[in-house]
């Protein structure tokens, strides 16, 4: 069984439900279908009903639930919330309605934050700072964690690198050019991610375009710092740095460029050092080695919210729902 065949049948054993705001796409329709299909979730649409309606004539959407910003009676009760929350920004009422009555994103997070849904998926069709936007004014950070970061879980086919061809790229969405505090706690939050998600233990490689002091530069003195942090800040986890990609997962060369190292090698978790270095190298496994990409996923939020690629498939929003489900049921 696959990775997102797993994620999937352990969604089925206690389902969430899931907000999808995006229901101008054709793809939320065709993901709501499959999804409902296979069991994995409770599927709530959030727009106007004719429209829905409409837009989803051919689909099977037996037991999604429609709510409509415009009819819904608990649509006064987010209103008052999102002043209170906001209040201290200057949010008034007039504000709050025109946001949760024109912007779905805004709507489905205080869903969210009221408990009338367990997560959101979006990104489909909106940027990935208009999805987390919300998520971050609404829901805030995960008590303890230090910031919100993104990563993909890419599994390549026929790979026994990483776990059985299965990784996790972080930051790949979100933080542009973390400092080395900033590294250290996105390497400690995927770890966590990678021991949820794929029930393995994590092996967190600092990736750098150096190994073991081969360059010097101050993009490696960064990432010498972040691992030093990371592993003062969490002493039992397995992670090393800074270490070249073939040096992380590759075991020969990792035993060449690091000798001695317990991830040189072995690594299933890539803590890349900016968002240029993530976000490219996820893309070109995806592309080049046919890889399964799904995210960009979110950690570090109260609750689980995740975005998505703008040129993600029906299927990926389907695989994104499953994996925002099993987040849910950890929290």
């Amino acid at each position: 069984m696959g990775f997102i065949d797993e994620i999937k049948a352990r969604a089925k054993e206690s389902k969430k439900v899931i907000v999808l705001p995006e229901t101008e796409d054709e793809r939320t329709y065709n993901a709501a279908e499959q999804v409902l299909k296979e069991g994995t979730a409770d599927i709530i649409l959030v727009g106007n009903t004719d429209q829905i309606n409409e837009m989803s004539a051919g689909h099977d959407l037996t037991g999604a639930k429609i709510v409509d910003p415009a009819t819904c009676n608990k649509t006064e009760a987010y209103i008052e919330k999102l002043v209170e929350l906001r209040q201290k920004k200057g949010m008034t009422k007039e504000q709050a309605t025109e946001i949760l009555m024109s912007n779905f994103l805004y709507y489905g997070v205080m869903m969210v934050k009221m408990g009338d849904a367990d997560g959101m998926v979006s990104g489909a069709c909106h940027s990935t700072a208009d999805t987390l936007r919300p998520c971050l004014q609404i829901l805030k950070t995960k008590p303890g964690t230090k910031l919100v970061s993104a990563f993909f879980v890419v599994v390549v086919p026929d790979c026994e690198l990483g776990e059985k061809g299965t990784f996790i790229f972080s930051d790949a969405g979100l933080e542009q050019n973390p400092d080395p505090e900033k590294l250290a706690a996105i390497a400690a939050s995927s770890a966590e991610s990678f021991e949820l998600l794929v029930q393995a233990q994590p092996k967190v490689a600092m990736i750098s375009h150096s190994t073991k002091g081969s360059a010097k530069h101050a993009d490696v003195d960064k990432v010498v710092e972040a691992t030093r942090l990371a592993k003062e800040a969490n002493p039992d986890l397995l992670l090393d740095g800074e270490l070249q990609v073939d040096a992380a997962i590759v075991p020969e060369i990792g035993e060449s460029k690091a000798p001695g190292s317990k991830v040189a090698g072995y690594a299933n978790v890539l803590c890349f050092p900016d968002l240029d270095a993530g976000n490219s190298g996820y893309k070109l496994v995806q592309r080049l080695a046919k890889a399964e990409a799904y995210g960009p996923i979110t950690q570090g939020i109260a609750k689980p919210v995740n975005d998505l690629s703008r040129g993600c498939s029906a299927e990926d929003i389907a695989g994104v729902v499953a994996i925002t489900v099993v987040q849910a049921q950890a929290n």
